[in-house]
């Protein structure tokens, strides 16, 4: 995980007030993480996720500069799609929806 000191205080000012109560059973600092590494079965590579206010409205201003929208998907936190643009490289667009997530005890 990547940290930047201060970013969930920064969130919780501006677009998720409730970051710090939901995640007080996360480690510390996890409230602060902007990027992070996963293991998968597919091929070494990087994903680039854009935080966006409005997933459909992005996603079709993608598609108007001749993006594809190659899927989308709806998860507990966030609504999102991801995007091939004209040369081929591929982003996720993601907008934060928590949707009834429940917090552990």
């Amino acid at each position: 995980m990547v940290r930047v000191a201060g970013y969930g205080d920064h969130l919780a000012r501006t677009v998720d007030p409730g970051i710090h109560e939901r995640q007080a059973f996360a480690p510390p600092g996890f409230a602060d993480v902007v990027a992070g590494m996963e293991r998968d079965d597919g091929p070494a590579r990087f994903t680039v996720t854009f935080a966006v206010a409005e997933r459909d409205e992005a996603a079709a201003r993608a598609e108007r500069a001749g993006g594809t929208v190659l899927s989308s998907d709806d998860t507990p936190w966030t609504r999102e799609a991801v995007v091939r643009d004209p040369q081929g490289a591929e982003l996720t667009l993601s907008q934060f929806a928590p949707q009834d997530v429940e917090v552990p005890d």
